[in-house]
């Protein structure tokens, strides 16, 4: 949920409820992501985690990237705004200093996206006392991250919001990738680590599947997006549940990398042409997306949400939490009924 929706205070409403919060800590600079961490551990005595994202590689062909400026020059003038200056500079998002501070003031639990730590790295973090899992979306990544020491995997099926968490961007493979349920079953038969399923879940039904198939846990983020905890634009929220928004996509068009987001009309104009070029497109279009909202007008947003979005319910995520918890138990006593008979 990086880029707004995580926040401090969703995070400590999560982790008060019985759940484990989360802190996003990509899009921002390491000492903003210190500042976070400070602040929910004033909110919460709770255990949480932080997100990183892992740097890419320099191989990005810079015209691809300046013929995607050109395709975007009328939303530069339709919104007044100009677009991204030095595409190519800081493509790390201070990884390395956010490690180090991690590392020197340990929280819970550290994930990483977009690929899979060094073996030294996770062993540093396993000596500080923090749990490490890393985001796989095939059962080839779960091994690799099993065998660089990670703790656990994190799961993500095609279903899932946002960015796929890919640790190879092969444009080639746009668009596939594997359900949620049959890709947790082929990591469970390829590595030994516990498995938390991320991926399209919005109901204790879903958690209560994903955990019968062999997940020791469930990760959700679309269902806490209009949580009036989270951090997310008003306008996304509301485009969760609005009939104008009626199906998501897989579009590189607001970030150069697959995420999946509703459909609108940014996407649909644009996602054809915009090159795997992350996080250059990132920080081509953050002006753009900035100006629409401001403006009111979700068509130029990147409205980030999973294939479940529709089944969003605006809840305090305390009180989601105490929902999700309930029909999960409700969910797994009618399989033992059925199970029973």
């Amino acid at each position: 949920m990086a880029g707004g929706g995580s926040r401090p205070e969703l995070a400590a409403a999560v982790s008060d409820a019985g759940g484990l919060g989360f802190l996003a800590g990509g899009y921002k600079t390491a000492d903003g992501m210190y500042q976070e961490i400070k602040r929910l551990r004033a909110l919460s005595a709770r255990p949480f985690g932080v997100n990183l994202f892992m740097p890419q590689p320099p191989a990005v062909d810079p015209a691809a990237v300046e013929a995607y400026r050109g395709q975007l020059a009328g939303e530069a003038t339709w919104y007044d705004t100009p677009l991204g200056e030095d595409v190519f500079g800081g493509c790390d998002d201070g990884y390395d200093a956010k490690v180090a501070i991690l590392l020197d003031d340990p929280v819970p639990l550290v994930s990483f996206t977009f690929g899979c730590p060094d073996p030294a790295t996770l062993d540093a973090f396993h000596r500080a006392g923090t749990c490490t899992a890393v985001t796989v979306t095939t059962a080839e990544e779960a091994r690799t991250a099993q065998h660089a020491g990670a703790q656990a995997v994190c799961v993500q099926g095609i279903e899932a919001g946002g960015h796929q968490g890919t640790h190879r961007d092969d444009p080639e493979a746009d668009g596939g990738g594997f359900g949620l349920l049959p890709l947790v079953a082929q990591v469970r038969e390829a590595v030994a680590v516990p498995i938390i399923a991320a991926g399209g879940l919005m109901r204790g039904a879903q958690i209560a599947a994903v955990l019968a198939a062999g997940a020791a846990a469930a990760q959700l983020g679309t269902a806490f997006l209009p949580c009036p905890e989270s951090g997310a634009d008003p306008l996304h929220k509301r485009a969760l549940t609005d009939p104008l928004f009626s199906r998501t996509e897989l579009t590189r068009a607001f970030s150069g990398r697959p995420a999946r987001g509703l459909v609108n009309r940014f996407m649909r104009e644009h996602g054809p042409y915009a090159p795997a070029a992350y996080p250059q497109v990132h920080h081509l279009t953050t002006g753009l997306r900035k100006a629409a909202a401001d403006a009111g007008d979700p068509q130029g947003m990147a409205l980030w949400a999973g294939q479940g979005h529709r089944l969003a319910r605006t809840l305090p995520a305390g009180q989601l939490v105490e929902v999700l918890t309930a029909e999960v138990a409700e969910a797994q006593s009618a399989m033992q009924m059925r199970s029973a008979s």
